[in-house]
């Protein structure tokens, strides 16, 4: 009886194993890897934390006046980010005088950048674009000075093409 059961028993243990085993290749901790970003950013960029700072929706480089989901929420959490590290990110959905459309988000296109800065007397401009190849969809972000339009910081990166992150690029 006490072989049956630990027959048992390891047969049960074997099965548990067996149901953990992700499916696939696993999946891209999109959160960390925007913080990252948001941290190169900043140890880049030389910004006075006290001066405004804005973070446009990110952009398809292949038509740069589209966003998407994943789009909106990776300015989201790069925002958040230089929030919480103490930096005055400006909430660009609360203001009237961007250029929003509708299901794209803070679309900051350059003939509004410069428009855009002075009204909120901004000091820099987080951009970020993102293409998708078959495997991989790449991300750009750039740190934009408000005076001259320099690139005061650049950060690329990275993520697997999932069926997660193929979901968010969804219009």
């Amino acid at each position: 009886m006490r072989r049956r059961a630990a027959v048992a028993g390891a047969a049960l243990l074997a099965l548990a194993g067996c149901a953990q085993v992700p499916e696939g290749p696993p999946r891209a901790d999109l959160i960390a890897l925007n913080r990252q970003a948001a941290d190169a950013l900043v140890e880049n960029g030389r910004l006075d934390p006290a001066q405004p700072l804005l973070v446009a929706s990110f952009v398809n480089l292949d038509r740069l006046d589209e966003s998407s989901r994943l789009g909106r929420l990776f300015s989201e959490q790069v925002g958040g980010r230089m929030s919480n590290r103490g930096y005055a990110v400006v909430e660009l959905k609360l203001r009237d005088s961007l250029f929003f459309k509708q299901g794209q988000g803070a679309l900051l296109l350059s003939r509004e950048v410069n428009q855009v800065v002075r009204a909120h007397q901004a000091q820099a401009v987080v951009v970020g674009t993102y293409t998708a190849s078959p495997t991989m969809l790449y991300v750009s972000l750039k740190l934009v000075g408000a005076d001259r339009n320099l690139v005061l910081a650049a950060h690329d990166y990275a993520v697997p093409l999932d069926v997660n992150v193929r979901g968010l690029l969804a219009y």
